[in-house]
């Protein structure tokens, strides 16, 4: 029986993550999507506020504390002066609580948006994907029209979103 309810909770979660496989993934060139969430100081941020004001390095990651998103939201705190001095705003985004973000917010002094996604709904608008029973890891960089310019998937280099991210947004300076 145990066997049997293994089973039937594998393939559920294979059916789940084949769905949310089906959703459009946005590229490069794609319009960012509307949306408005709850930041970690349950103030809401609305993503058409920022457009033409800021350039939006927007990351998606699984969980709050874990090991690979605390290193990738440390690498984002460690460069946060390098993103404000080239004109990049960095927003985090999953789905913990807004309680979760603002622990984890302080926890580690980070300096930037982190936004609670309940359901996943703007994981879903911009199409990353879950691996395994995991949410996915992804940054998207937004120009000030609206535009993506800049996508990048790594399931375990945390730290690296941050570093590539940073290194895009400076030679696009150029």
């Amino acid at each position: 029986m145990k066997k049997l309810l293994l089973v039937c909770a594998l393939m559920a979660g294979l059916i789940i993550q084949s769905h949310a496989q089906d959703k459009k993934h946005l590229e490069v060139g794609d319009k960012v999507p509307a949306f408005s969430l709850t930041d970690q100081n349950g103030k809401t941020f609305n993503v058409a506020d920022h457009i033409g004001k800021d350039i939006m390095v927007i990351y998606f990651y699984p969980k709050d504390e874990s090991m690979v998103c605390t290193k990738e939201a440390c690498a984002f705190r460690d460069s946060f002066d390098a993103f404000t001095k080239a004109g990049a705003k960095v927003i985090g985004i999953n789905s913990s609580t807004v309680a979760s973000h603002k622990a984890f917010a302080e926890h580690y002094q980070l300096p930037f948006t982190v936004l609670s996604d309940p359901g996943n709904k703007v994981y879903d608008m911009f199409g990353v994907r879950s691996r395994l029973m995991f949410s996915g890891r992804e940054t998207f960089i937004v120009d000030l029209k609206g535009k993506i310019v800049y996508q990048h998937a790594a399931m375990l280099q945390g730290k690296e979103h941050a570093d590539d991210a940073l290194a895009f947004i400076k030679s696009a300076k150029k």
